[in-house]
């Protein structure tokens, strides 16, 4: 690849970037929270930063790179993104549900 091809900047790539920078956001807010709570954790927030990200990654390899591995890549993450979610939802529901019962959860 040579200097001229890379820097080569146009909507696209501009959009890949955006992408980019919300997938790399992600993990700068997955270790802000680790440190606030001084444990590993990953907060929901991870979650839709790799959901938007992934997804705009995905546009942006399948319709303007035209790369089979790297669309491929970002299709298979965003089933794992989209699951983890479903899970917190459905988790969340049930943690509401006990509440409006006035059942003592977990901890309680």
């Amino acid at each position: 690849m040579n200097l001229e091809h890379l820097m080569h900047v146009n909507a696209w790539v501009l959009f890949g970037l955006l992408g980019q920078a919300f997938f790399t956001l992600r993990f700068l807010v997955q270790w802000v929270a680790s440190e606030r709570r001084g444990r590993s954790t990953v907060p929901e927030v991870f979650w839709y930063l790799s959901l938007a990200g992934g997804a705009m990654l995905l546009v942006y390899a399948f319709w303007y790179r035209h790369d089979l591995v790297f669309t491929l890549g970002q299709f298979a993450g965003l089933f794992v993104y989209t699951r983890n979610l479903v899970l917190i939802r459905r988790l969340r529901g049930r943690a509401d549900a006990v509440a409006a019962q006035g059942i003592a959860g977990p901890g309680a």
